[in-house]
């Protein structure tokens, strides 16, 4: 009897978790893979500003960051943090910069699997690119201004690092407009892009990792 009330008990949160999410099953999911894929083949570049807040789980308060955005294909990031300190990471392929206040310096991802995985994850949320992605299984509900694409790891170096991965994406131009990243460890990163552009020109310096 006491195990058939906490199932009881469990149903009635999942169910009215999922009733304050107003997220529910996407209607028709194989449309919304080819619209989301053409949006992707379509977009040759973004330039946005962003929101990160850091949710630690040893700290109640979080830590905010601001900076702007920019992406390129093929593969081409770079996140610029203006405050509250200076930090600058670039992607370009394989090759990724990074420079703060004391260092600039450049690496390969070739000879590290998981720092690879994770800068082709970055590419292809910001892309759109994320349901081809091998290395996560997908789920995808809907309410009535966005998409959510929650996307767990399956891969061992992946499993290692993400517990999880989500995705709000605005129904208006199905691009990315939050993503959120759950730490096997317990900590959560919030990203929210915002003064969106697409297909803007963006010289090809910005990605220079040398």
């Amino acid at each position: 009897m006491r195990r058939w009330t906490m199932m009881l008990a469990a149903t009635f949160i999942t169910l009215q978790v999922a009733a304050q999410s107003g997220f529910r099953p996407v209607s028709n999911l194989e449309q919304f893979k080819q619209e989301f894929a053409r949006t992707a083949q379509q977009t040759q570049s973004i330039k946005s500003d962003f929101v990160q807040e850091k949710h630690l789980s040893l700290l109640a308060d979080k830590i905010t960051s601001k900076g702007k955005f920019w992406f390129k294909k093929e593969n081409r990031v770079r996140m610029e943090y203006a405050s509250p300190t200076y930090y600058l990471m670039i992607i370009n392929g394989k090759n990724v910069r990074i420079k703060d206040s004391r260092t600039d310096r450049s690496i390969s991802t070739g000879g590290n699997k998981l720092f690879e995985q994770i800068s082709r994850i970055t590419a292809d949320c910001v892309q759109g690119n994320v349901l081809n992605n091998k290395d996560f299984t997908a789920k995808v509900q809907e309410n009535d201004k966005q998409y959510l694409l929650q996307l767990t790891p399956v891969a061992k170096g992946m499993k290692d690092f993400f517990s999880s991965i989500e995705l709000l994406v605005d129904k208006k131009d199905l691009g990315v407009a939050k993503i959120v990243m759950h730490e096997a460890s317990g900590d959560r990163t919030e990203m929210i892009f915002t003064k969106k552009e697409l297909n803007a020109a963006i010289p090809d310096e910005m990605f220079a990792v040398k």
